[in-house]
């Protein structure tokens, strides 16, 4: 018992591991999200906690339904869902392949942000909070 413990925990030390039980729950979530339309109310989708306490929409609301969009092929729809997410996620993508690649090569990934960057970050996502909730 103690070996085979061990053995886990070396597997789960591995930095491949987090990327590949990452992709793993990736792809079950997009096999489930194809054929669940998140447009339509019913289906077992987690509702954002910040809208469900508030009532406003933060930065990443509509998110699941741009990917389902996206995944169907409607372009025009996942830009309405949420244009600012739709416009970074390709970095986004870019990070997660890159955090994918190094940790298949058996190295740690890991990207910084200096504070000045950051807090671009943060100011475009409140300022993009702030404009969804206008209308």
């Amino acid at each position: 018992m103690a070996e085979a413990l061990t053995r886990l925990r070396a597997v789960a030390g591995r930095p491949a591991t987090a990327s590949l039980a990452s992709a793993a729950a990736g792809i079950s979530a997009a096999v489930y999200l194809y054929g669940t339309n998140p447009h339509q109310p019913g289906h077992w989708l987690p509702r954002c906690p910040f809208n469900w306490v508030t009532g406003l929409y933060c930065p990443a609301c509509g998110g699941t339904r741009m990917v389902y969009d996206l995944m169907h092929g409607d372009l025009s729809a996942a830009f309405h869902d949420n244009m600012l997410l739709l416009i970074v996620s390709p970095a986004g993508l870019f990070l997660y392949l890159r955090w994918f690649a190094e940790g298949l090569q058996g190295r740690v990934f890991r990207p910084t942000l200096k504070p000045r960057a950051q807090a671009v970050v943060l100011g475009i996502a409140v300022l993009w909070a702030v404009v969804r909730n206008l209308h």
